[in-house]
């Protein structure tokens, strides 16, 4: 008899019954008993940063897989975050796949559409069809962010490509202590608070830790493939007290100073090349002599706390690798440490306590600062960044920051360990190599491929290529001969040793662009431009960028951030409405797919039904106590609260809510730049509050409704504070778009936020 549908090739036989057919099953993957693999991705954390790359930072349990491993000094990036992640989990570059920008943006080119194309299998997709169990923790940010609600659509989510776990944020930040989590497909509260000991990094390395205790327990022949991508060392930067402690004092003398000595021990180290030149402040980057006294006090401050989260960040990853240790996994798992870009540029010249400050144009009152809340920095009351100065010392001894073409941007750190294979323990290796070339190196450790279709879709081939002769041999060849660079406009080109570079003014023309040429086997921080001297090798080689531009899909360049945010919203979207209507329970919205408010002219009406007594609680509440709305019923008032960067506006009115149905009001009247806002129920006004500057950036955090899950807005109660009554609807009636600067606000944030 033939074989049945479900199984055309099956290899038995099948009869009228078991006993005169013959069984067969599908052969074993060809996976098991192969390599674990282990990705650890940092976020915005520079070249220098690891004590084994010339830091002063403490990077313990980093530097002791580097002292077993190899460090690679010549590994590159896209200079932004979902970029460099989609070449990370895919082995192709970033613009070929639909994410050239952050998965915030889509602007109907197929170069940036916010998520990763079919065509693309990741990783997860291709190890997992070997029979890998495959896991992700921590920050996802390779969907559409307008899609990460709890209405989807999810099959950009991580769950979706590939992922049998997935736990952490879908957003390109979160608050470390009060995280947007997401367990899988669904969005859950945090476990505990920080009144609790509770840190996000903690929190993702135990669950991580808890999956693979479950594989190992269950199925010890399985392999696992397990990326772990930490919120640090992104803003905010915020750590547990002690650690931020241990850092008093500790950068005092600033950044001048730190960044001559940790040049002088990269050259120690091996790191950068004997006559490596020490890039000079970058434009804009007010010597460490010329701060006031409280510019300094603030400055070391905000280092502290980044030095702070950086050796949390590793203690967790120390704590990982001691458990695969005792379990008797680290030998055979391919471990690989690195970060997606280089330091943040976002906290400007000076440094900021609260990143919304700058995207409001609310500039911070230094002195103000310093004198009165030094001691917030790092903890759940700031949402803080370092200064220029700090960045760039994070990328010494190279030029620029992250977004930039220049090494600043894209050269980054990468440690790889695998006791199993790798027996050079403590080796450089300075092979050009890039993001691209993670995946087929995994592919190769592992024996897994990339077939010609994924679930009946055609796929695009590799752009990367393995490393792993570099594994055993020191000097073996790049992978490749030719890498482009692209990221808003600033371009680059790497062929033979040879980097071209341009710095692209926004909305100026690209032929008006000036290259430079710079040898980087000789000019590790390319500080020597030689355009004048070869002019012949530089038209070669921008010739050449043109011709990997039109291979991998870079054209049309796009330098637009403003414009992409605050026009008409794509239809099948979920901003293509002005009325919002939400029916309670809803899970937790975040900020890019919640009302757009900020800046515009609004209502809010919720129809609540009040049993036999008198209720209270939230109706909706918007982003945290660094900023945000909470719209609450407490103790026979109404109260919309307005917290404006810490300053709260409240409006606030007597109200009985006897048993029934009531509707509760409050609306938002925009004049000049502030307006007022209005509460009301059942129709009649009790109070109101003018707002004197408007936030057109709420907060990074999204809404709850009828609770306040996360960090509370207000200090009126504890979180969730949940309305005790019951919420039929509540109805969120927006403006029309706003003006040209608070679309421009939007696009600080947005590129801020990746």
């Amino acid at each position: 008899m033939p074989a049945t549908p479900s199984e055309p090739d099956f290899g038995g036989r099948i009869g009228r019954t078991y006993q005169d057919s013959v069984p067969s099953w599908p052969g074993l993957p060809a996976g098991l008993g192969g390599p674990n693999v282990l990705m650890i991705v940092l976020d915005d954390t520079g070249f220098a940063h690891f004590g084994c790359y010339g830091s002063e930072l403490a990077t313990p349990a980093i530097d002791r897989l580097a002292a077993a491993g190899l460090r690679y000094t010549g590994f590159h990036t896209t200079a932004l975050c979902s970029p460099s992640r989609a070449a990370l989990l895919t082995g192709r570059n970033p613009h070929a796949v639909g994410m050239r920008g952050v998965s915030n943006w889509s602007t109907g080119f197929p170069h940036m559409r916010g998520g990763i194309t079919p065509r693309a299998a990741t990783l997860a997709e291709l190890l997992r069809a070997h029979g890998y169990a495959t896991y992700a923790a921590g920050k996802w940010h390779l969907a559409p962010m307008e899609e990460t609600s709890a209405a989807g659509p999810h099959h950009n989510w991580p769950l979706q490509k590939g992922f049998d776990r997935f736990y952490g944020f879908l957003q390109g930040e979160t608050d470390q202590f009060y995280p947007e989590l997401t367990s899988d497909n669904g969005h859950i509260d945090p476990p505990a608070g920080p009144q609790d000991g509770y840190h996000v990094s903690a929190d993702i390395v135990d669950k991580a830790m808890g999956w693979l205790s479950d594989l190992q327990s269950v199925r010890p022949d399985r392999p696992f493939f397990l990326y772990l991508a930490f919120g640090a060392t992104h803003a905010p930067h915020q750590s547990p007290p002690d650690y931020r402690m241990r850092w008093r004092g500790r950068f005092d003398d600033g950044y001048d100073a730190a960044r001559q000595r940790w040049y002088a021990r990269q050259l120690e180290l091996g790191i950068i090349p004997p006559g490596t030149t020490l890039a000079p402040r970058n434009p804009g980057v007010p010597a460490w002599a010329d701060l006031t006294g409280s510019q300094r006090a603030f400055s070391a401050r905000l280092q502290e706390a980044f030095a702070a989260m950086l050796e949390h960040t590793d203690a967790q990853i120390g704590r990982l690798t001691e458990f695969l240790d005792r379990r008797g996994l680290l030998h055979d798992t391919l471990l690989l440490v690195l970060s997606d870009n280089g330091a943040s540029r976002e906290g400007g010249p000076y440094g900021v306590m609260d990143e919304f400050s700058f995207f409001n144009a609310a500039w911070e009152d230094i002195d103000k600062l310093a004198a009165t809340r030094l001691d917030d920095i790092g903890g759940p009351h700031s949402h803080c960044n370092y200064p220029w100065g700090w960045a760039q010392a994070g990328n010494t001894p190279l030029r620029w920051y992250k977004q930039n073409t220049y090494g600043g941007g894209v050269r980054d750190p990468l440690v790889i360990h695998w006791p199993a294979r790798i027996t050079d323990g403590g080796a450089i290796r300075s092979q050009f190599c890039h993001a691209v070339d993670i995946t087929p190196t995994i592919l190769a450790a592992t024996g897994a491929s990339l077939p010609e279709q994924v679930l009946g879709v055609p796929q695009i081939p590799l752009h990367g290529r393995p490393i792993t002769a570099t594994f055993a041999d020191p000097a073996a060849p790049p992978p490749r001969r030719v890498q482009y660079f692209e990221q808003m406009g600033h371009r680059g080109l790497w062929a033979d040793g040879w980097k071209i570079t341009t710095y692209h003014e926004q909305g100026q023309p690209f032929d008006d662009d000036e290259w430079g040429l710079f040898h980087l086997d000789s000019d590790f921080s390319e500080c020597h431009d030689l355009a004048a001297q070869q002019p012949g090798r530089l038209r070669e080689m921008i010739d050449a960028w043109w011709a990997e531009a039109g291979v991998h899909g870079v054209l049309p360049l796009d330098d637009r951030t403003v414009e992409l945010f605050g026009g008409t919203p794509r239809p099948g979207t979920v901003h293509a409405r002005r009325e919002y209507v939400y029916y309670p329970p809803v899970a937790h919205i975040p900020a890019d797919a919640a009302p757009r408010l900020g800046g515009r002219t609004w209502q809010i009406s919720a129809v609540v039904l009040v049993p036999g007594m008198e209720a209270e609680g939230v109706l909706y509440a918007r982003g945290g106590q660094n900023g945000g709305h909470s719209f609450f019923v407490r103790d026979g008032q109404l109260h919309f609260a307005y917290n404006a960067l810490g300053t709260q506006h409240r409006a606030t009115g007597p109200v009985r809510l006897g048993p029934g149905r009531h509707e509760l009001a409050a609306r938002f009247d925009r004049t000049g730049p502030g307006g007022t806002i209005t509460i009301s129920a059942d129709g009649t006004d009790l109070g109101s509050v003018e707002i004197p500057a408007v936030m057109r950036i709420i907060s990074s955090t999204g809404v709850d409704i009828g609770r306040d899950a996360l960090s509370p807005v207000v200090p009126d109660y504890q979180g969730p504070f949940a309305f005790t009554g019951s919420i039929e609807r509540i109805t969120f009636r927006v403006g029309s778009r706003p003006d040209a600067e608070d679309v421009a606000a939007t696009a600080r944030t947005e590129l801020a936020r990746e």
